[in-house]
């Protein structure tokens, strides 16, 4: 690996941990992964870690595929996208991360939006073929020269990476320098004028990393089970950040089957679920977490934001619960719970990590903007991603952009305690889980199926809102979207409905 004079890149950061503790357990399958992608489950320590990268990164970079280019993974939670991600770094490469859900018109916009060169998919997640998902959308991007897979029977012309993975014949020769100034991650984020391709660096997601791990309290060596997707900025950097940044295991899950997340956790003696916030509160309130004896930490990940405040007490005593506030690929804080399980309240301007330390580094400031909007600026924060107008008519708004960014959502102050209430989510974007549409959006593909259809998004507490529709021929409409490319949220959202009779 070679090194630089600046900060680490996360590529650094777990050659660091590899000189420490080579035979210590660095990645864990999900158990079930056989099920998902019809792979056993693998177990890594450290040094068999970096051997596939080495491995992986080699087989990159003898591809042709030169420093700076972006790559485009879509894999599910499991060694495979770590031992790539971390292989792309060592390339020199830049990793766009793709929704597992996203079908061939969300795949061809994103390829063709960041001129990526080569793209990383699973053969199936499941039961799902994302191999011809690849295939077909690469073929309609023009700057894609490799498409490569993981998992067996994979389509003519896919490159199987599970040799490159498994060659043991790795070295440095040929391997990029890395700059952790340098564009580390591309994701996805909905917008007027439609994706919005958002890149950081590794300094960007380092950052975004410890204003979570050091206001949570983790320890160092911690073992991680990490059951959120990590398929946008929080996600990797609340599970593959905070690993590298903890030096301990990362044991990954495939969102959700709670029996299998409760094993998982007692099997691997995790002490740190990191998992959607009203699922992690469900199960609390279910008391299905009280008989996990290692379990210390919760980071629970709000993908809608506006929820914390009102949300229910966190019962589980002896283990410790984070609201991490989640504003799409925007940025990100947390709070620490206090000890009475409430929410803490959040206060505008810069916010610590952790905040009861004061000479502790400035994560980040939460500002109120003159549109009563939350603003949100700091060292994770990708302003100039965002600093290009969504329409003509903002062109001359103002010689000095700012420099936060808008995230959309409304907020006030609290007069009593001063605190910054967030009382809804931005205009227009519907958030589904980890996916976020656009109003409009929904209602273009609805009027594509005809008069007498209807696509809309109703409010959810666990998943933000869930897609419902209505159609003259439900099945026609499925078909028809599916037809289209469109992911399965949409498809489904036209399933035959039965009402149950007494």
């Amino acid at each position: 690996m070679l090194q630089n004079n600046t900060s680490p890149t996360l590529d650094e950061l777990f050659g660091r941990i590899l000189a420490r503790q080579p035979d210590q357990p660095a990645l864990i399958d999900p158990p079930d992964k056989l099920r998902v992608t019809g792979q056993p489950p693998r177990r890594l320590t450290f040094a068999q870690a970096d051997r596939a990268v080495s491995a992986l990164a080699g087989h990159f970079i003898e591809a042709g595929l030169p420093p700076n280019s972006v790559i485009a993974v879509q894999l599910p939670h499991t060694v495979e996208l770590a031992v790539t991600v971390l292989a792309a770094y060592r390339a020199g490469l830049i990793v766009a991360l793709l929704p597992q859900l996203w079908r061939h018109a969300e795949l061809t916009v994103a390829l063709n939006r960041t001129g990526a060169r080569a793209i990383v998919a699973m053969g199936r997640i499941d039961g799902v073929d994302h191999a011809e998902l690849a295939m077909n959308a690469a073929a309609e991007a023009f700057s894609i020269r490799h498409v490569c897979g993981f998992g067996s029977d994979l389509p003519e012309g896919m490159v199987p990476l599970d040799l490159a993975v498994d060659n043991s014949n790795t070295g440095n020769a040929g391997l990029a320098v890395q700059d952790s100034r340098r564009a580390a991650l591309v994701t996805f984020e909905g917008s007027g004028s439609g994706f919005r391709a958002v890149p950081r660096t590794h300094v960007n997601l380092i950052a975004a990393g410890l204003a979570i791990f050091l206001e949570s309290g983790l320890p160092q060596g911690a073992t991680i089970l990490s059951a959120f997707a990590p398929s946008s900025f929080a996600g990797l950097t609340s599970s593959f950040v905070m690993w590298l940044l903890s030096g301990g295991t990362l044991a990954m899950h495939h969102p959700f089957d709670e029996r299998v997340m409760i094993r998982q956790i007692e099997a691997d003696g995790c002490d740190t679920l990191v998992a959607p916030a009203p699922l992690a509160l469900r199960m609390a309130e279910a008391e299905a977490l009280s008989s996990v004896r290692s379990l210390r930490h919760i980071i629970g990940l709000w993908r809608a934001p506006e929820q914390v405040g009102s949300s229910a007490l966190w019962p589980q005593t002896g283990i410790r619960m984070t609201d991490v506030y989640l504003f799409g690929e925007a940025g990100l804080f947390g709070a620490r719970r206090a000890d009475d399980g409430t929410p803490s309240p959040v206060m505008p301007g810069p916010y610590r990590a952790p905040p009861e330390v004061p000479a502790s580094s400035t994560a980040g400031e939460i500002v109120l903007t003159t549109k009563g909007t939350l603003g949100l600026r700091g060292p994770m924060v990708p302003v100039a991603a965002y600093a290009t107008s969504d329409g003509p008519s903002d062109a001359f708004a103002s010689l000095s952009p700012p420099d936060y960014v808008d995230t959309g959502y409304a907020a006030r102050i609290d007069r009593t305690s001063g605190a910054i209430t967030i009382t809804a989510p931005p205009s227009g974007v519907m958030a589904v889980g980890g996916y976020r549409f656009l109003a409009d959006d929904l209602q273009e593909w609805s009027r594509r199926l005809g008069q007498n259809a209807m696509l809309t998004a109703l409010p959810d507490r666990l998943s933000g809102h869930r897609l419902a529709g209505r159609a003259g021929d439900n099945a026609r409409a499925r078909e028809a979207l599916a037809e289209l490319g469109l992911n399965p949220l949409m498809v489904e959202a036209f399933r035959d409905r039965t009402v149950a009779t007494d």
